[in-house]
């Protein structure tokens, strides 16, 4: 499905026949408290997450006051009150990032996070994050597009709730401003996404029409989707996380808890490890299960010196790794035997006249 070049974040390859990069989207199920948001990286690290992930954003780059919450967000907390009032208890400092940094240095997990305007992305980029995530919100925003792409660092766009016509002029315009390394994510923007609506296929529609390599963003419940992206060949793969289900906040509800996030990373490494190779041929155990199963050539009738192997005095059994392999029963049907032998024989190379 992907394209053959890769991406790399930090020096780790992502792509075709690479492990897939897995990030632990801890978004914003801080709720704005520090211990909450380390506790959260620890968690991601425990698991196995390659990388656990953040929201970065400045109120007045990201929405207008007042505005409402989107129904999933009115279904899991206050509907009454605005998104906008909900993204300013969420927000987190420059400092409140320093923090998160420090704690992912000290537990060897990678810290990302998705900025939602210049002044985000510009302190993402003072705090040397070494790739741009950009949400759905931004795929559509030519403006901010250009600024990312110029920025110099790998990109991966999320492309939730946008049309084929929109995530190729993404593409573009990412590529245009100088973007040399993109990743797109399927993603369908709605918080659990009903199974209905994930449409995997979609991914490879999406590395075709862009050329690009492509992920997948979850937002099924559960362990959900995930392993079937694995399996059809996504290079990387987000699933958002909380430490319980019943904390107050926008997206709590349809994220992992800290159990269900080590099965998610335990899912899809087992797939990958069920995709195995591309070589054809008996693995290590059949190998060995072979000479048991296998059948091999069995004289039917009792034969005697110069008789001719036909359909009816030679056929398959079982053997247990006696005998000549039944693969080469049409080749030896004509040939005479060289001494008698008993029916119920295994046939030996040797028993034939040259």
């Amino acid at each position: 499905m992907n394209p053959s070049h890769t991406f790399s974040i930090a020096g780790r390859a992502i792509g075709p026949d690479q492990p897939i990069y897995l990030i632990a989207e801890a978004g914003v199920n801080h709720n704005g408290e520090l211990p909450l948001a380390l506790e959260l990286i620890d968690r991601a690290a425990e698991a196995g997450a390659d990388a656990v992930k953040f929201q970065t954003y400045r109120l007045d780059e990201l929405i207008l006051p007042g505005v409402k919450k989107a129904p999933y967000q009115q279904r899991t907390g206050d509907a009454g009150e605005s998104q906008s009032a909900m993204l300013e208890r969420l927000a987190i400092d420059e400092e409140f990032h320093r923090a998160l940094i420090a704690r992912c240095e000290q537990r060897g997990i990678r810290f990302l996070s998705t900025p939602y305007g210049s002044r985000s992305l510009a302190l993402l980029e003072s705090l040397q994050v070494p790739v741009i995530k950009i949400a759905s919100t931004d795929t559509t925003n030519q403006l901010f597009l250009e600024e990312v792409g110029a920025c110099g660092r790998p990109v991966i766009l999320s492309t939730g709730m946008s049309t084929a016509a929109e995530v190729l002029a993404a593409a573009t315009t990412l590529r245009a401003a100088g973007c040399r390394e993109l990743l797109l994510l399927k993603c369908t923007s709605n918080y659990p996404t009903p199974p209905a609506e994930v449409n995997l296929r979609s991914m490879a529609t999406l590395a075709a029409l862009t050329g690009e390599l492509v992920g997948f963003s979850d937002h099924t419940e559960g362990v959900g989707a995930s392993p079937a992206a694995a399996a059809m060949g996504a290079v990387l793969i987000e699933k958002h996380y909380t430490l319980d289900h019943d904390l107050p906040g926008p997206d709590h509800r349809a994220s992992l808890n800290p159990a269900q996030l080590t099965e998610w990373v335990r899912r899809i490494r087992e797939v990958e490890l069920q995709l195995g190779s591309r070589q054809l041929g008996p693995s290590p155990s059949e190998s060995d299960t072979r000479p048991s199963l296998q059948k091999a050539l069995v004289v039917l009738q009792d034969l005697q010196a110069g008789e001719t192997l036909t359909r009816k005095n030679l056929g398959a059994l079982r053997t247990g790794g006696q005998g000549i392999g039944a693969f080469h029963g049409l080749d030896l049907l004509g040939r005479r035997v060289t001494r008698a032998i008993p029916a119920g024989t295994p046939l030996q190379w040797e028993d034939l006249a040259r």
